[in-house]
């Protein structure tokens, strides 16, 4: 009988939550790439976010990204959220990967510049949309009363 060999492949799965928006990351090794829904971090839209969602590549420096490949799916909220979603999701990503299969002491160092940065790149936002009451059209807005 023939052996068959399974190749064990090294990879993190994370997501990052903002509102409704939820972005999923799949981590592995690989040559860099980071794609967004299949296409390349840098067409993400609106352009003027787009800086948002780099963040944590401009903050930990390029060369920390260069030996793994980030796939991130996207879905739910608006544009704004899905932007604030995948950026979480990529700094728990590198953060995951590196606690995983590099060391604890890079991990803690990534961490603790992503936190001194902003704490919002690793922990979500817990807020969420008020549910709509009767008696008015939105969560706290009554509808007018007369008494004639």
């Amino acid at each position: 009988m023939a052996e068959v060999k399974t190749r064990t492949v090294d990879s993190v799965q994370v997501f990052g939550r903002k509102k409704n928006a939820v972005a999923l990351a799949y981590c592995k090794r690989g040559k860099g790439l980071i794609k967004v829904n299949g296409q390349p971090i840098e067409y993400v839209k609106p352009k003027a976010l787009r800086d948002k969602v780099l963040e944590p590549i401009y903050l930990l420096g390029y060369p920390r990204f260069k030996g793994i490949d980030i796939r991130i799916k996207v879905k739910g909220g608006g544009y704004t959220a899905q932007i604030y979603a995948i950026r979480q999701a990529i700094a728990k990503a590198i953060v995951a990967f590196n606690q995983k299969y590099v060391d604890e002491a890079t991990k803690t160092e990534i961490k603790d510049i992503l936190l001194s940065y902003d704490r919002s790149l690793l922990v979500a936002d817990p807020r969420r949309r008020e549910p709509k009451k009767f008696g008015g059209r939105t969560a706290r807005a009554r509808f007018q009363k007369s008494y004639r």
